[in-house]
């Protein structure tokens, strides 16, 4: 498994801070930025371009009228978990058309959160199958939008087929308080997929 420990003296001892690399993935409009944002200590480093109508009949705008910009290239956020330890956050772009970047974004990661709009479900489907193929442990995040969903997580586990083992957990991706606990769960399984000796 992939991760860094930085040395980083306190006043009075020493400390070691592992730091690890998570993506932040799902289809187009699912809520990768605002996840990133939610959570990031720093502000977040965003490739946003706007919309226009050039991406008439390209990109999907159902259910999502009212967005106006998209991620080009990647977003990038870091969030300390704890004193010593720290998360840097590579968000991919949502459109097929940006999944050339995907292997750059994410190598050396070592867990992925897939963010999951149940609107457009279908739109899921590729991240998935993207870390399935490369054994790269990752969550799903089901993004409640306004505050709930209308699909419980096993209904969304057996909608995208997913292992037993996969974490599904409601999230509201405007609040850091809903956010935390989505990375806490990618390291845990990251972590327990390492020490089976099932990962990359």
């Amino acid at each position: 498994m992939d991760y860094a420990v930085s040395e980083r003296p306190p006043p009075g001892g020493d400390a070691r801070t592992s730091s690890a690399k998570i993506v932040i993935a799902g289809g187009f409009g699912a809520g990768k930025t605002t996840t990133i944002g939610a959570v990031s200590d720093i502000p977040p480093l965003r490739t946003e371009a706007r919309l226009t109508t050039a991406s008439l009949g390209v990109d999907d705008l159902t259910h999502v009228g009212q967005k106006s910009t998209t991620t080009v290239a990647m977003d990038f956020g870091r969030v300390a978990l704890a004193d010593d330890l720290v998360l840097y956050l590579f968000g991919t772009p949502g459109q097929d058309r940006f999944w050339f970047m995907w292997d750059d974004l994410v190598r050396g990661a070592i867990g992925a959160v897939v963010v999951v709009d149940t609107r457009r479900l279908a739109d899921c489907f590729a991240p998935v199958d993207y870390f399935e193929a490369r054994g790269l442990p990752f969550v799903v995040a089901v993004n409640t939008f306004d505050g709930h969903s209308p699909h419980t997580t096993d209904e969304v586990r057996q909608a995208l087929g997913l292992d037993p083992t996969v974490p599904v957990l409601l999230c509201d991706a405007r609040r850091r308080t809903d956010v935390v606990p989505v990375l806490i769960s990618v390291v845990e399984h990251a972590l327990l997929v390492h020490c089976r000796g099932t990962g990359p």
